[in-house]
């Protein structure tokens, strides 16, 4: 073990009946597969290739064990042996590749998109227009039934094991916080009284399956809702449920509806292990920690240090599936990381979509998009370090062409290199070390301070033109846009002096970045930022772990604003309408904490020496500002682009095809399916 890069993540784990074979689980995560039967082989390749890459047990998607418990109608149910053929498609697939699965049995409660949702009391959720009705104890008596039967069903798709959903803000969740549990018989009141679903629900799927067979239980470890269980209910919990038959205790962070962020970008790594450390402190069975675990070096800390026996990690293993494997043959280095954005998965869940990745667009398309090893060999010119261009061009060179990257800048990552300097998105530095190091082990010929132009496109006797030149800044035609005090968005990000009183035009998601860069004390252009600290970034969102509190929520004591901000659109409404679903609210909570005035409704007049003239609802005013930001869109940088051209194919991607907002997901994807099509 000690020859081992990372000793102890890489241990495996003797469960009695059954071992892991290091400590490393993927975690559950919905994909949209799993809600169509034609999808299941589809769903089988995507766990089979996480199995392949060295993850130890997968967990699938939810699945629900009544109508009544469905995410929205038609979701993914499993109560029926006619079932049964199309999971064994999914533990097959796993199992040939030498991985353990776990079915996950989540009941969604309030969470329901149907207006025949129940709950344990009759209490809307704050983001589910449906209210849900209280459960009868009959109805609670069959829902533990229920429960226990899929259990049974999944054993017989073989199966190694089930997990019990009991965070999140799920059904069993909503029993055992008084957030919303308001019943006054046998299910609700104490926490004895509380916990009796979850309890139940443990026993008899023991009863149902029997010892050989892993029951993991995802325990809400913090609330972090008003009336959410206190840490010492959490920790009572948790040791009846241990008592009830539990192989491995989970940890779940938060509810849905909480307003403190637990997975996005901005949360520290590794965040809530003390919570996790503060069950495992109380158990005998083996203690899982979960959410904003990254890398290697980050799970290893965690299990070496006894905070918890094993990590689980979702996202990291839809960014790269290969992440055991390369940790354990000392290639961390190539891990494609995740970056927690949320815009390909968790955002792409909420819209019904199929879930995927924006690092890795292969994620859950791993029988349609392939990266084949070409047999007619290419010589191929990609103009572009960005996003578009860094996904091309090694994508191609892994499949065997001859691949040349040019780009005008002194160092890769094009619009990364902006993004990497927003406070809270210090993980795109993550993007560019990966691609930086792809690009050596792919072999692609980086030229870098290199201005191409057309004469030499038509005489180098490539085969393939990648264009994937981005984008410029658009300056928006306002009387005045040429005046000292204005800048782009550019210029902030590349070391402009700003004063202290600044307005925003444009609050896209880059307008947004930029009011957070400008008022986050100490962000510094060209410089690397440094991450909040758990400790600081608790004490913002007003978090306190070693509190007793219910949810373990304290007040905020957000830190004081660098400057003066007014964050302007033209159309009426709320501001960053257009943000992705589950990172939106954050950024919209961040600047109100930072007291940025977001104004909607704005016509903007002229610039001038006295500041921005603005109209909103026909009255006009001055806003007495230092500088003038714009962040009002792009415009496509296409001069290279050839559209006919007698013996080179020409392909234009990214920002350089379309410069609407900026869309890393979009670029990466393009320039992965373009290259896989050579």
């Amino acid at each position: 073990m000690t020859n081992q890069p990372f000793p102890h993540m890489l241990e495996p784990l003797d469960l009695g009946f059954t071992t892991l074979k290091n400590r490393v689980i993927m975690g559950s995560m919905h994909t949209g597969l799993e809600d169509r039967f034609w999808q299941m082989d589809k769903l089988a390749a995507y766990f089979a290739e996480r199995a392949k890459g060295g993850a130890a047990l997968v967990v699938t998607g939810g699945y629900n064990p009544n109508k009544r418990g469905w995410f929205y109608p038609s979701a993914s149910l499993f109560n029926s042996y006619l079932d049964i053929p199309n999971h064994r498609k999914v533990t097959r697939a796993v199992h040939k590749e030498g991985g353990k699965i776990a079915l996950q049995i989540l009941h969604a409660g309030r969470y329901s998109y149907h207006p025949f949702s129940h709950s344990a009391s009759a209490k809307k959720a704050p983001i589910n227009p449906f209210k849900p009705k209280e459960m009868s104890d009959r109805q609670i008596r069959s829902t533990i039934k229920d429960f226990a039967k899929t259990a049974r069903l999944a054993k017989l798709a073989n199966y190694d094991g089930v997990e019990v959903m009991g965070s999140e803000g799920y059904l069993i969740n909503q029993f055992m916080a008084p957030h919303v549990n308001k019943r006054n018989d046998r299910w609700g009141g104490s926490i004895e009284n509380r916990m009796r679903l979850p309890v139940e629900i443990v026993k008899e799927i023991r009863r149902a399956v029997g010892e050989d067979f892993i029951v993991l239980f995802r325990l809400s470890m913090m609330e972090l809702v008003e009336g959410g269980m206190t840490a010492s209910e959490i920790v009572e919990t948790a040791k009846a449920l241990e008592s009830a038959g539990v192989t491995i205790m989970n940890t779940g962070i938060g509810w849905h509806e909480a307003r403190v962020p637990t997975i996005v970008t901005s949360v520290p790594r590794a965040a809530f292990r003390d919570a996790t450390a503060r069950v495992k402190r109380e158990l005998s069975i083996p203690v899982c920690a979960s959410n904003r675990i990254n890398t290697p070096e980050i799970a290893e800390d965690i299990i070496a240090s006894g905070d918890a026996d094993l990590v689980s990690m979702a996202r990291p293993f839809l960014a790269d599936p290969q992440f055991v494997n390369k940790a354990a043959e000392n290639r961390a280095d190539e891990i494609n990381i995740c970056i927690a954005c949320n815009q390909a998965c968790l955002d792409h869940t909420f819209e019904l979509k199929r879930a995927s990745c924006l690092v890795n667009p292969q994620a859950c398309h791993e029988t349609e998009l392939k990266y084949i090893p070409v047999t007619n060999k290419k010589k191929v010119a990609v103009i572009g370090a960005g996003p578009a261009g860094l996904s091309a061009s090694t994508v191609a060179a892994e499949r065997g062409h001859d691949v040349t990257l040019f780009d005008m800048a002194h160092e890769i990552g094009g619009q990364f290199n902006y993004a990497k300097q927003i406070p809270g998105k210090e993980e795109f530095y993550e993007m560019i070390k990966y691609y930086r190091r792809r690009v050596e082990v792919s072999g692609v010929d980086l030229q870098l301070n290199t201005k191409i132009d057309t004469d030499y496109l038509e005489q180098a006797g490539y085969d393939e033109v990648i264009v994937a030149t981005g984008i410029n800044p658009r300056k928006p035609p306002i009387e005045g846009i040429e005046h000292e005090k204005v800048l782009s968005y550019l210029d902030v990000l590349t070391g402009a002096e700003v004063g202290k009183k600044v307005a925003v035009i444009g609050a896209g998601g880059i307008g947004f970045d930029v009011a957070e860069f400008l008022v986050h004390p100490g962000a510094k252009a060209d410089s690397t930022p440094r991450p909040q600290s758990i400790e600081e970034w608790s004490e913002e969102w007003g978090i306190d772990f070693s509190s007793d509190n219910p949810g373990q929520l304290v007040d905020k004591r957000p830190h004081a604003p660098a400057r003066e901000v007014f964050l302007l659109q033209r159309t009426k409404g709320q501001l960053g309408a257009g943000l992705n679903k589950t990172s939106g609210w954050v950024h919209r909570a961040v600047l109100k904490m930072k007291d940025v005035e977001m104004i909607g409704g704005v016509s903007y007049d002229k610039i001038d020496d006295e500041g921005l003239h603005i109209t909103i609802d026909g009255k006009q005013q001055v806003l007495d500002v230092d500088n003038v930001v714009i962040c009002a869109g792009q415009e496509s940088r296409k001069a290279l682009y050839v559209e006919d051209h007698a013996s080179t194919n020409f392909h234009i991607i990214g920002g350089a095809q379309f410069a609407g907002e900026l869309d890393a997901k979009r670029a990466i994807k393009q320039g992965a399916e373009v290259a896989a099509a050579l």
